[in-house]
């Protein structure tokens, strides 16, 4: 019978995106009910608790006797020795001829020699197990898969220790006619698959794929490298890994997950291992959910972040402002006072690779091409219109429902998002270094961070969800638009319905977020029911805002550490934010277009350290339903970037020294330290012998500045200008400019404490 002969061909390209900005929107005019933060006598420790229990790679994965097997013997096993176009089959169960060798029973089989252009075949019809021991074999064929498992209860490749295998494909495959499209990768399995051992193994898929199964692919060890004309390594059930050092160099994704049927499989877990890949569309990614317990990854996708497609952001009247790709970055984005930028401080994205054709010589099926090159964002950024309803996905980690991330350290550099999650993210541990051509991290619905040391040295935007909740951990975020945006989710088209039948209400069905507030007291309290927020009717705090009601969307801080460096909106939220407790340092916006704090609903802080410098045109202060104590002062003229700003009480404790990364004409501090009817003294310049993290300093002595004023505050949240006390911001600011690159260092839990001139004073202010 004469064969079809079907060469593989994929096209995929990055597609640009143009995307326009809403810059900021209106104050809504809205009742607080119990949104107010928590009154309490004693100490109190308020934490955000995902419903979503934390799952781990246990509870998704169990492995049998066999997946651990690495023993055989010569007297319990088969012989496979290979040489050149033929093979010696020394033992039962297996059969060599016209080149290739077919297994037809269970057992174990011991495979070594050089096959130049043949298959190792299994089919087993009484569903047995399969153990291949590959012990310094090489498996190439020409035209279909080296290693093809047709039928099986399993199949056990063991990986013999001390081995180096090598197995492989041609870039065209004969198939029996013109309806076949399997098997289409290196290694092929219809069966559940697993890797064991601790030899090395070099997969090279030169039509398409490098390890499929159709079942369950689990890796237990090994190292094991693959290069794949698409998909590097891909189960459709399930890829479960245990350990193991894993490089991959693919054209499509690097590991993948495939099954859209089942909500309970379709998962990748991963245990730990060391791993490395390059991928030109996502690196990890799960149909259903991923879970990462540990492991040590650096991930590259589609050439890096700097292939990112251009975005453009629109001003609040439509003027176009900047963003990659949008005109000539500014390079306002500053150089923080206390040290001189790294010298790997990531360049610009170079727009010229932002639109390129590849292809290569894979053959995969279109509806598989398709799907491994295509991602639409149904849930796409809330701020954002884009021109294409697809682009090219290469997301580094990216779930299709929950994405959990127990440890592990990553080091990612991502055209498109570096975390992604169609619904919730889920950081508990681990230490991330990432670069992004869009997102740092990215969940449509929840984004909860309980811990971790997450370092976003470049992104679009650095935090983005639609409720998003930092409970612990150390967070750096550099953004050339928004450096946190609470945004889009089902919550905020709930909300913008309600608020377009009555904008004088927002009120929403509290059991559409997940996020429970649990306060655990000494003393007395009375409970916060932040489910049930509303928005505050006429806040001191407020500031100018835009052009629409505010949104169900929420940014809840109650612990850890967060700096931004944001060309955009440093804070921003379509609804509210919510801080207990935690320190958060924001360089904001140079131009008056967006501010350090966006919010359309409520700003209620009842705990934690708060410091925000950027421009005045769009100032925020907190609202003045919060029961902690803001001042929010507005320069007469433009600081220049390292300018201290300084305030003390009028005993001269130190409430705040703070050097501004940034340009910056307002700052706003949020301290435990400041008293509703207290007096202050607010300088200009100077210098100060403390320690300075990300621009604030502890301990030390400030002197040498100018007083711009002094004042005695009159509500909780004060607004003062170099004439004293006076009213919140109302005044509409200009479009937004171009964004541009910077901020650094890491925030820390720190505590404050200075003295000033020849009064000395210790203060803790920032717990």
């Amino acid at each position: 019978m004469k064969k079809n002969v079907i060469t593989g061909s994929k096209l995929w390209s990055i597609a640009m995106i143009t995307s326009l900005l809403a810059a900021c929107s209106s104050p809504a005019t809205t009742s607080t009910t119990a949104n107010a933060a928590t009154s309490t006598t004693g100490t109190t420790k308020t934490v955000s608790v995902s419903e979503q229990t934390s799952v781990k790679y246990a509870d998704l994965v169990s492995l049998d006797a066999d997946d651990t097997n690495i023993s055989w013997s010569e007297a319990d096993s088969t012989a496979i020795k290979l040489n050149g176009t033929t093979a010696t089959v020394t033992g039962s169960g297996a059969k060599a001829a016209n080149g290739s060798v077919t297994i037809t029973e269970a057992g174990t089989y011991v495979l070594s020699g050089e096959l130049t252009d043949g298959q190792i075949v299994v089919n087993v019809a009484d569903k047995g197990t399969v153990h291949l021991v590959l012990n310094g074999a090489t498996i190439h064929d020409n035209d279909s898969a080296a290693i093809y498992i047709q039928k099986a209860g399993k199949a056990v490749i063991t990986l013999e220790k001390g081995t180096k295998n090598i197995v492989s494909d041609g870039k065209t495959y004969v198939y029996a006619d013109a309806t076949t499209d399997e098997p289409d990768a290196a290694i092929f399995s219809k069966a559940d698959l697993t890797f064991n051992g601790a030899g090395q193994l070099t997969v090279t898929g030169n039509y398409n794929e490098g390890i499929t199964s159709k079942d369950d692919l689990k890796i237990i060890s090994g190292n094991i490298s693959v290069k794949a004309a698409d998909d590097g390594i891909k189960g459709k059930d399930m890829v479960a890994i245990q350990a193991g050092t894993i490089t991959i160099e693919a054209e499509g994704d690097g590991i993948k997950s495939t099954n859209d049927t089942d909500t309970t499989k379709g998962f990748v877990a991963i245990a730990g291992g060391t791993f490395d890949i390059q991928s030109g569309n996502d690196g990890i990614q799960a149909e259903t959910a991923l879970v990462t317990d540990g492991g040590t990854y650096n991930i590259v996708t589609a050439g890096s972040s700097a292939n990112a497609p251009a975005k453009v952001e629109e001003g609040p009247f439509g003027g176009g402002g900047g963003g990659w790709g949008g005109g000539t970055p500014p390079t306002d984005m500053g150089t923080p006072p206390d040290g001189e930028p790294p010298a790997d401080m990531p360049e610009m994205p170079n727009n010229s690779g932002n639109a390129g054709t590849n292809t290569n010589s894979a053959a995969a099926s279109s509806s598989a091409n398709t799907a491994a090159t295509t991602d639409t964002e149904t849930n796409a950024d809330a701020d954002t219109a884009a021109t294409a309803t697809e682009s090219t996905s290469a997301k580094a980690l990216k779930a299709g429902t929950d994405l959990t991330v127990n440890g592990g350290t990553y080091t990612i550099d991502s055209m498109d998002d570096s975390l992604h999650s169609n619904n919730n993210v889920t950081v508990n541990d681990g230490t991330f270094n990432i670069e992004s051509g869009d997102d740092g991290i990215h969940a449509d619905q929840e984004l909860t961070i309980n811990g971790g040391t997450i370092t976003i040295a470049k992104s679009y935007e650095g935090l983005e969800g639609a409720i998003i909740t930092l409970n612990d951990g150390d967070v750096d975020v550099t953004a050339s638009d928004d450096g946190v945006n609470a945004a889009g989710g089902e919550t905020e088209t709930a909300a913008n319905t309600a608020a377009s039948t009555d904008s004088a209400t927002t009120a929403t069905d509290a059991a559409t977020t997940s996020n429970i507030s649990v306060t655990e007291t000494t003393g007395t309290t009375s409970t916060t029911d932040q489910a049930s927020q509303g928005t505050a009717a006429t806040q001191q705090g407020r500031g100018p805002g835009g052009m629409g009601a505010a949104s169900n969307n929420e940014f809840h801080i109650n612990g850890g550490t967060l700096t931004v460096n944001a060309g955009g909106d440093g804070l921003d939220s379509n609804g509210s934010i919510n801080m207990t407790g935690g320190t958060v340092i924001v360089n904001g916006p140079t131009d008056n277009g967006n501010g350090a704090l966006d919010y359309d609903g409520t700003f209620v802080i009842s705990g934690g350290y708060l410091v925000a410098a950027g421009s005045s045109g769009m100032a925020q202060g907190t609202s003045d339903a919060s029961t902690q104590n803001t001042i929010v002062m507005t320069f007469p003229a433009t600081q220049k970037a390292g300018t201290l700003v300084h305030v003390q009480d009028s005993e001269g404790n130190n409430i705040l020294t703070f050097a501004p990364a940034k340009d910056y004409q307002t700052v706003v501090v949020s301290s435990p330290d400041l008293a509703k009817d207290g007096s202050y003294v607010i300088y200009s310049g100077g210098t100060s012998t403390g320690k300075a993290v990300d621009g604030l300093y502890t301990d030390g002595t400030y002197s040498g500045g100018t007083q711009v004023v002094a004042f005695q505050s009159t509500s909780n949240v004060t607004w003062v200008n170099e004439s004293g006390v006076t009213t919140a911001n109302t005044g509409m600011g200009g479009p937004g400019g171009g964004r541009g690159q910077g901020g650094f260092g890491g925030g820390r839990n720190r505590s404050q404490s200075s003295t000033t001139s020849d009064s000395t004073g210790t203060t803790d202010s920032a717990k």
